[in-house]
């Protein structure tokens, strides 16, 4: 009877959780519907003939000329530490002259796409998703629809294509302040001018530096805009939706950029040896 008792508990355990794993997949795949079905939307709304041209370029204002100072000194700063803690170990090795290419080609391939696209998951996406989520919690979407405004075509495309634009821009804006920010470094402890030191930082850089980087940012920037667009029009009705909302956004974008800049450095790096 005893071991009888225990074999029912164990199968009821285990029911419980292939339940439970049953349960996950199912939300997992649905979530995985729900956002396919909302990037087929934004593509169809984006071609329609009623696209929210001034709506989209005040989003771009929004999301790029509001984003320049804290991108400038993000950019800065990068460039003037990456010089600084470099410049040592150049030194030992005789190899100072080196400096500014190594520094323009690491912030141009990696440093200045990935932490721009980090902190404009930070501003933008929490931006986003909290404004969406607010206008969700407070019926604004609903009453949209009812007086046939189609807020996905006034809400989500645009601002999924002016992140999508923007944030290219503001990493080249980053790049180009990194690379001033290490020649202010390089001239704590030595002397080269601004123009010999761009000289020789962009003697280096060749068109396989530059053309991956540029066209991974576009995808940086339609994954911010399409995550915090997403996490703010499908908030829930409570006010506590709204910071969910803007959490999960920044979290999934800033996840999201890494693993796509983990798979766009394997491809560049099969395709362009």
């Amino acid at each position: 009877m005893v071991k009888t008792n225990r074999l029912f508990q164990l199968l009821a355990f285990l029911g419980e959780k292939t339940l439970k794993m049953y349960t996950n997949l199912v939300d997992s795949l649905s979530v995985v519907g729900d956002v396919t079905l909302f990037i087929t939307n934004i593509f169809r709304e984006t071609f329609s003939r009623k696209f929210e041209f001034k709506e989209f370029i005040y989003q771009c204002f929004k999301i790029g000329y509001q984003s320049l100072p804290l991108i400038a000194v993000t950019g800065a700063i990068i460039g003037f530490v990456l010089t600084i803690q470099s410049r040592p170990v150049l030194v030992e090795f005789g190899a100072v002259s080196m400096l500014p290419g190594m520094v323009a080609v690491s912030l141009i391939r990696e440093m200045g796409p990935v932490i721009t696209a980090l902190i404009c998951a930070g501003k933008i996406g929490s931006g986003i998703g909290a404004e969406l989520g607010s206008m969700r919690v407070t019926e604004q979407i609903d009453a949209m629809e009812v007086s046939s405004t189609n807020p996905m075509r006034f809400l989500v495309v645009t601002r999924v294509w002016a992140s999508t634009i923007m944030i290219p821009i503001l990493v080249l804006y980053a790049d180009l302040l990194g690379i001033m920010g290490s020649w202010v470094g390089a001239n704590i402890k030595g002397d080269v001018t601004f123009v010999l030191f761009f000289a020789q930082a962009f003697s280096v850089v060749e068109f396989t530096d530059f053309m991956p980087a540029v066209a991974k940012t576009f995808v940086f920037g339609a994954v911010i805009g399409i995550v915090g667009c997403y996490k703010g029009f499908n908030a829930g009705r409570g006010t506590e939706s709204v910071g969910i909302a803007a959490n999960s956004a920044v979290v999934v974008a800033s996840l999201a950029v890494i693993i796509i800049d983990m798979i766009a450095v394997q491809i560049t790096d099969m395709l362009l040896p």
